[in-house]
């Protein structure tokens, strides 16, 4: 069984990166300007293989080894103490390790979304280097890796806190810092057949996210897969719904968005809730996400392009709460919790302010420095051009 649980974790792994390279990039890429497309491609791109570096160097050591509450310690560096018999969470440590790489890929790659067309490409490098070693990391290790949170009882099964609630308030203090785009017009995506290429590749990887988090190939790992679908289909018809009610037509980018707003909102639950709460997931999520997009443009005047905080930020939080009753077996859930469903949502109340707040404020940090040095965001007619020839020197349409 070991094999097979190793297997599927192998596969698992490639399925998430898939989730980033192709798929995120080409969902971003087909929502911006298509004088910004090589821009999204390059960043999402770039930041895969230096996060990998990051990861590989010194932020797996900080999240996953067991020796203190807040913060690993430095035994694990270049995997200097990893061998081919080296274990963790019963899987070979090299799969593992691997596996946990692609979520540290595509956590700072979903933060894209929200500095699209505007910001300085090396700042972006510099900001996803210090921020995953300063806040995903640390983090990653409150949860997963033996910290003060998994002490005290917060459940995370896939990342609704540590992949999207930390990214999505990332993303609002990077949008925020950066300003709105000079172009004011609403973004009218420029390819919507790549926003559902890109979609539908992230649905197919995101299997390997919820289900390879079970760790195991097992009945677990099935659930996962099963809730995760239900999801994103509920999201994506609950989404369509309100977009044709308000507007009178459904368009292909509102349906693969609540698509995304289910997969992402579903995540920290998977391992907890069962198929009729993922109905319930999918529903709110597709409902509260779809009215969080306007609240932080209209509302906040915040320009997070492309709703990173509204669709991952408030769908991974309004799934880590759910889960507390939905994951009780008297909402049909699968009794995972040693606590009452108050006492587990009071717990899962305090692990989302504690992730919330120090993401907002390292990132706000990191990035005021990055702003005093070198400046995170191009010149107005660099902005006009368009990223693709100003940074890049290159285009994607000939």
């Amino acid at each position: 069984m070991i094999e097979g649980n190793t297997a599927w974790i192998l596969t698992s792994t490639v399925l998430v990166l898939f989730m980033t390279l192709p798929g995120l990039a080409l969902f971003y890429g087909g929502l911006v300007y298509s004088k910004n497309l090589i821009s999204v491609l390059i960043q999402c791109f770039a930041v895969a293989c230096l996060a990998s570096v990051v990861w590989f160097s010194v932020a797996y050591s900080i999240a996953f080894t067991e020796t203190g509450d807040y913060f690993g310690d430095f035994s694990k560096v270049f995997l200097k103490s990893v061998t081919l018999e080296s274990t963790f969470a019963d899987l070979p440590e090299t799969t593992f390790f691997m596996f946990q790489m692609t979520f540290a890929i595509i956590t700072p790659a979903l933060i894209v979304g929200a500095f699209v067309e505007r910001a300085k490409f090396l700042a972006v490098l510099i900001f996803s280097a210090l921020w995953l070693i300063t806040v995903y990391a640390p983090v990653t290790h409150w949860i997963w890796g033996g910290g003060w949170l998994a002490k005290l009882g917060a459940q995370d099964f896939a990342g609704g806190l540590v992949v999207h609630l930390n990214c999505g308030i990332a993303a609002l203090v990077f949008a925020y810092l950066l300003g709105p785009r000079n172009n004011k017009k609403q973004l009218i995506p420029h390819s919507p057949p790549l926003v559902m290429i890109g979609t539908s590749m992230l649905w197919v990887g995101w299997f390997g996210f919820n289900g390879g988090s079970a760790l195991a190939a097992d009945g677990n790992a099935g659930m996962a897969m099963t809730v995760t679908h239900i999801s994103a289909a509920t999201a994506s018809l609950v989404w369509m719904i309100i977009e044709w009610a308000k507007h009178g037509k459904p368009t292909l980018v509102g349906t693969a968005t609540g698509c995304i707003a289910g997969l992402a909102t579903i995540t920290p639950a998977s391992g907890f809730v069962g198929p009729a709460g993922a109905l319930v997931i999918g529903t709110m999520a597709a409902i509260i996400c779809y009215y969080a997009v306007s609240f932080v443009k209209n509302t906040l005047k915040i320009d997070d392009t492309l709703d990173v905080f509204a669709v991952h930020g408030v769908g991974g939080l309004l799934g880590t709460l759910l889960l507390a009753p939905l994951g009780s077996t008297i909402f049909g859930g699968l009794g995972h919790s040693e606590y009452s469903i108050l006492s587990q949502l009071k717990i899962q109340i305090i692990a989302s302010i504690a992730v919330a707040f120090w993401s907002g404020v390292v990132s706000f940090i990191i990035l005021i420095v990055i702003k005093r040095f070198l400046g995170i965001r191009v010149s107005a007619e660099e902005e006009e051009a368009g990223l693709d020839l100003s940074s890049h020197s290159e285009s994607a349409y000939n």
